[in-house]
Parts: C-alpha cells; sequence; structure tokens
C-alpha cells in the first residue's frame, strides 16, 4: 500500500498540464458553479465572460458537436491557461502554474462529467497521472 502510495505521489510530480481534445469542461461557464468569478475577473472580463454564458450554462462558442471552441485562437484570456493569466486572475506563481491548472482541469472535469468519466481519464493519461 505504502509503495502504491509513493508511486502515485512519483507520478503527480512528473505530471504535465495539457488541454486534452474532445473534453470541453472548461467551456461549462455556469455561473452558479462559480460564485467567486468577481474575485479573480475585472469588471469588463466579467460581463464578457457572463455574455458568453448560454442559457444551459455553456460558453455560447462551444460546439458541443466536435466537442471544441469556435474562437479557439481568439479566445479571451481568462479561456487560456498561461503563467500571465494565472498570476493576474489568481497570483499564482509561474513555477506553481503546472500543479495549479492540473487541479483545475480535474475539478471541473469531474463537476461536469463526474470522477469516473472517460474524460477524467483521458486527462489524466494525458498529464501522466
Amino acid at each position: 500500500m505504502v509503495l502504491n502510495w509513493f508511486a502515485l505521489l512519483i507520478d503527480e510530480a512528473m505530471a504535465t498540464w495539457q488541454c486534452v481534445k474532445n473534453c470541453g469542461a472548461c467551456c461549462n461557464l455556469d455561473p452558479s458553479d462559480r460564485p467567486d468569478l468577481a474575485d479573480y475577473l475585472n469588471p469588463d472580463q466579467l460581463a464578457l465572460y457572463m455574455s458568453m454564458v448560454g442559457e444551459d450554462g455553456w460558453c455560447i462558442h462551444y460546439d458541443p458537436t466536435q466537442r471544441d471552441c469556435t474562437i479557439y485562437e481568439k479566445r479571451p484570456s481568462f479561456c487560456r491557461v498561461t503563467a500571465e493569466t494565472f498570476q493576474e486572475m489568481f497570483e499564482i506563481e509561474p513555477e506553481e502554474v503546472n500543479d495549479f491548472a492540473i487541479d483545475c482541469c480535474r475539478d471541473q472535469i469531474e463537476g461536469v462529467y463526474g470522477d469516473r468519466s472517460l474524460e477524467l481519464l483521458v486527462f489524466d493519461r494525458a498529464v501522466g497521472i
């Protein structure tokens, strides 16, 4: 049992964040799931964010058939996983971005699809957990 726990720690330490195609969990923007939006988005960003939320809680730019973003290259900064964005929004230091992004994605995927979902399994494998 201790060996398995140790192996998990090693795996998590070597995990590298990456976006996984055909997931789209981050495009579920339902504000009721993110009551602290005003804590990390400035007023202009918050207004843009709210304008992107569809009636079903998903981003209006999310294509559920293709499971991807229709404005990916022009998406707002708050939709990007970069050291600069995470520093600005969450005060995360660059060396912490990888682990923070992995945790955020795992939480979001679990919240949208469940903790035993194919999406979470694919994400964990892609990042090396």
